[in-house]
């Protein structure tokens, strides 16, 4: 009898903690048109299936704009880098001086800010595909971090396409 009592809890036990078990919704990995958009963005195609000039072109390039190289692997085709910039609003400043003369409390304010950059590389066919994404990181008088955002502005990523297009050409002339 008790092998039985047994026998029917473990099986009992069993569905129960089958049906714990959570699906992955069919639609959890499909992209969509904003990431589409986004990914269209941030990449572009260069006519030479030599990663490496590219590699090259964008290191310098990245080096040109001020950023510092954190992290090389040309291997896997990754390019980091980041520079530092002021934050600070004047409109922010304003409103702050403002509430602490209400209140006589000091509000933090945006300080200082950390721009990313991050290059891919990968081949596609015979030509190869380049990603940059531009991130920025700002943090306030308390060194709280205030802002962590993907920086979407068409018009920085088609100017940085454009100064690298320019530099690829001016690596493969060997200028």
């Amino acid at each position: 009898m008790k092998r039985w009592t047994f026998l029917v809890g473990a099986v009992g036990f069993a569905i129960a903690l089958g049906g714990c078990q959570q699906r992955i919704p069919r639609n959890a990995l499909a992209m969509t048109a904003e990431s589409l958009e986004k990914r269209q963005l941030q990449t572009r195609k260069f006519s030479t299936s030599d990663e490496s000039k590219l590699l090259t072109a964008a290191v310098g390039l990245t080096q040109d704009l001020g950023f510092t190289i954190e992290s090389t692997q040309s291997k896997l085709g990754l390019i980091t880098g980041s520079k530092q910039r002021d934050a600070t609003d004047g409109g922010q400043v304003a409103g702050a001086i403002f509430v602490a003369l209400l209140t006589g409390v000091a509000t933090p304010v945006d300080q200082d800010q950390t721009i990313r950059l991050s290059i891919v590389t990968f081949p596609a066919g015979n030509q190869t595909a380049l990603r940059a994404t531009f991130q920025r990181m700002v943090r306030n008088t308390h060194g709280q971090t205030t802002r962590l955002e993907l920086i979407q502005d068409p018009e920085i990523y088609q100017q940085f396409f454009e100064k690298l297009s320019k530099a690829v050409f001016l690596e493969a002339q060997k200028i």
